[in-house]
């Protein structure tokens, strides 16, 4: 199941932006940079190498090309779990409203939902 909060995406204008911002001014640093196509990336800040949990910098139009009922305007929350299959499996067994199950070149993962439709996304990390 669900072992850790893993990730919390913060929805920016401008990435680079807010990479200095992170590392500059509040000595986080960069955990992950990936290139995900031609005009996107995968970019994590964290406060320290050790530290699991990391913000998620993701660009704010690119979020409204992708799925324009997202709301960005609040950061939205990754779970972390070491075994995607069987946690997606198990909640969607307890009666969870999930979304496929996706494998992406960043990560398998999916989105379910709480009781009062907010939307969470769990992604595997190993």
């Amino acid at each position: 199941m669900i072992n850790k909060i893993g990730k919390i995406t913060l929805y920016v204008n401008n990435q680079e932006e807010a990479k200095k911002f992170w590392t500059e001014k509040l000595n986080f640093v960069v955990k992950f940079e990936q290139a995900m196509g031609p005009a996107m990336k995968w970019l994590e800040v964290g406060p320290s190498e050790s530290e699991f949990t990391t913000f998620v910098l993701y660009d704010k139009n690119l979020m409204m090309t992708q799925n324009p009922k997202a709301n960005v305007s609040h950061p939205s929350v990754i779970l972390s779990t070491n075994d995607i299959e069987n946690t997606y499996n198990q909640i969607k067994a307890n009666g969870v409203e999930v979304g496929p199950l996706m494998s992406m070149p960043y990560g398998k993962m999916f989105s379910f939902k709480d009781q009062d439709g907010n939307e969470y996304l769990l992604r595997e990390d190993v």
